[in-house]
């Protein structure tokens, strides 16, 4: 099997002068997807809605069509989950990606049409490999299998030809015969949707594979690295996968979960950082040791950026890529092959380098925790105290929750700070309760919760009245527009409100 890196470095070469052209030229390799999208959806019902037709500048297009969320699209999505074609792009959608709900909705359904799937999802996957062999020509990678976590869902059917399932169960689905050669495990396991059997029939059959990469989030690599020690009775990963070499995560956060995997693996390995979504392939680290990720410029996206102060407004401003300034959170707008038009994704970003263009993931327009991929937002947790609330008789003035990260004895969990106005007569029926309402409001959450196996049941502190404003007061921050952050992705503020707990 040796024999065939050189091979495969040949082909990543021949690829690679194409990425050279939009990495050098960014800006002209997004007027042409524009223009690319905007012709093709020219006849769609939303193209004539917006006069596609007579757009041919970016200022034309930005003041034609307004920016739109999820439910602005909710619509259009709809008949296209129920078979109508040519509604928010020009050729037939038969696949739809689930993903976390927005503030109405359990689950959203992003269209996943065959260019998104050719030209933006797969086309982003085998660029990260051309610019990994470019960098790494000698590399074993494809000698061996690139094991993949992910498809927590089961692919379902809206109708005969209309199929949904998680971003990864669809492209798990469609991926070419030859794919599956290099990957591991069948795809009757990795298609599995009950996690405990999954992540057991996934370190059974992958014991004894030539596993040289592995890609999926944080959380659960760490559960099946957890079960892969226990079945080889070996001390690290890297005796059980000895030609291990590379890590591909995105979605969360790594820094809480780095030294874990270091202490797990036993061994240095690569590690690349990509940020892609049911949305679209976005950015990817071009090497291991790059300061934040390559910006895709050529696979069937457009980018606007949103600069935060704009978030809210009733005719939002953004700018295009000669506009960003380094180190500034942008909200990104999106139009795609996919049928998504000035999309606001939801995600912060910043700017590191602007030759090439390079960002990282700063947050979320909104408070939340993803720390796990649970995607919690406010609307969320606030719902659901109020729903707990509800069925416990309790009253609550303020809360905030924070992340408990992975310990080498328990999994993760949120913990939260309540101020009662009432408190419950039960503080665990509260929890019970406040548990089950989040599962009911957020279907990623429910994942995570799944038999305990990344998040255990909240752990809630009743803390007394009046704690929560000697904080803000401390900060500076007592009055005006100042508020207990609901949720927060680290522990900094947690951390600080429990120490002036302790104090008193």
């Amino acid at each position: 099997m040796r024999i065939l890196s050189p091979a495969i470095s040949r082909l990543a070469r021949l690829r690679l002068w194409q990425i050279e052209q939009w990495m050098q030229y960014p800006e002209a390799a997004q007027r042409e997807v524009l223009q690319e999208l905007v012709t093709a959806a020219q006849y769609t019902t939303f193209g004539r809605k917006y006069g596609f037709n007579k757009l041919f500048s970016v200022k034309a297009f930005k003041q034609a069509v307004p920016i739109h969320d999820y439910d602005d699209l909710k619509p259009y999505i709809e008949k296209m989950m129920a078979g109508e074609e040519n509604v928010l792009w020009n050729t037939p959608v038969e696949w739809f990606a689930k993903s976390s709900g927005t503030t109405s909705d359990k689950s959203k359904f992003i269209p996943i049409s065959k260019e998104s799937l050719e030209e933006t999802h797969f086309q982003g996957a085998k660029d990260v490999l051309t610019m990994y062999y470019s960098t790494h020509p000698d590399s074993d990678l494809l000698t061996g299998k690139g094991l993949v976590l992910g498809g927590s869902h089961q692919v379902n059917q809206f109708n005969d030809t209309i199929s949904y399932g998680d971003l990864s169960a669809v492209l798990l689905q469609n991926t070419p015969f030859w794919g599956h050669w290099l990957r591991t495990p069948d795809l009757s396991i990795a298609l599995m949707d009950e996690w405990e059997s999954k992540i057991e029939m996934l370190a059974q059959s992958t014991l004894n594979e030539n596993v040289t990469s592995i890609s999926g989030v944080p959380t659960w690599t760490l559960v099946l690295f957890r079960r892969i020690l226990e079945l080889s009775g070996k001390s690290t990963v890297k005796e059980v996968w000895p030609n291990l070499e590379l890590y591909m995560h995105g979605g969360v956060s790594f820094t809480p979960y780095r030294e874990q995997f270091r202490k797990l693996i036993g061994a240095p390995i690569r590690y690349l950082e990509m940020y892609n979504a049911s949305e679209g392939f976005f950015a990817a680290q071009a090497h291991p040791d790059d300061d934040g990720m390559l910006l895709y410029t050529r696979h069937g996206i457009f980018y606007e950026f949103m600069p935060i102060e704009e978030y809210g407004k009733e005719h939002p401003q953004t700018i295009g890529l000669p506009e960003v300034e380094l180190n500034k959170h942008y909200a990104p707008v999106i139009s795609t092959n996919g049928g998504l038009w000035r999309y606001l994704l939801g995600d912060t970003i910043q700017f590191v380098s602007k030759n090439p263009y390079r960002i990282k993931v700063s947050g979320r327009l909104k408070h939340y925790i993803n720390a796990f991929g649970e995607e919690l937002m406010v609307d969320n947790t606030d719902r659901a105290i109020a729903m707990a609330c509800e069925r416990t008789g309790a009253v609550v003035n303020d809360y905030t929750a924070a992340p408990v990260y992975f310990s080498n004895a328990e999994n993760g969990a949120h913990e939260w700070l309540i101020e009662f106005e009432a408190a419950p007569q039960d503080i665990q029926r509260f929890a019970y309760e406040l548990d089950n309402a989040l599962k009911n409001l957020n279907s990623d959450y429910e994942a995570k919760r799944h038999k305990d196996m990344a998040l255990r049941m909240p752990i809630l502190h009743n803390i007394p009245k009046g704690l929560f404003t000697r904080w803000l007061k401390e900060k500076g921050k007592l009055g005006g527009q100042h508020k207990v952050p609901r949720l927060s992705n680290d522990r900094c503020y947690i951390d600080e409100i429990m120490a002036l707990h302790a104090q008193a």
